[in-house]
C-alpha cells in the first residue's frame, strides 16, 4: 500500500510533466534563474500540500490560479498553513499571467526583495 508521502510526491511528479497552460507560462519567467537570479522548484510537496513554485532561499512561493480559486476556503486554510511554514505566497490569476506578466514579475522581485519578520 503506497503512503500519502509516496503519493504526494508521486502526484506531484505527474504534475511537472502536465503542467497547465499557466502555470508553463509562470514557469518561463521564472525559470533557469533568469528573474534576478532567483531559483525556483516547480511543483513542490510542502506538507500535505502541492506548491506550483517555490523559492526555498526566500521562503516565496508563487501560485497560478484558474476560475476554480476564485473565493476558495481550501486556499485560504492552505495559505495559513504555508505562511505558519515561514512562507510567503503570492497567487497571481491566469489573466494577469497571460496579459500583465511584467506585474507579475515585479510583485515577485519585490517579495524577495522586502524584509520577512516572523510573529
Amino acid at each position: 500500500m503506497q503512503s500519502m508521502d509516496d503519493w504526494f510526491s508521486q502526484r506531484a511528479k505527474e504534475m511537472r510533466h502536465a503542467q497547465v497552460l499557466y502555470e508553463r507560462r509562470l514557469g518561463k519567467l521564472l525559470r533557469d534563474r533568469r528573474l534576478a537570479g532567483l531559483k525556483f522548484r516547480r511543483q513542490v510537496v510542502l506538507g500535505r500540500y502541492i506548491a506550483d513554485f517555490v523559492c526555498f532561499r526566500h521562503r516565496l512561493i508563487v501560485e497560478a490560479d484558474g476560475p476554480h480559486h476564485e473565493d476558495c476556503a481550501e486556499d485560504v486554510a492552505r495559505d495559513d498553513w504555508l505562511r505558519s511554514q515561514g512562507f510567503r505566497v503570492l497567487r497571481f490569476p491566469n489573466q494577469q499571467i497571460e496579459n500583465r506578466s511584467e506585474q507579475v514579475v515585479a510583485a515577485v522581485v519585490a517579495a524577495t526583495e522586502a524584509k520577512v519578520t516572523r510573529d
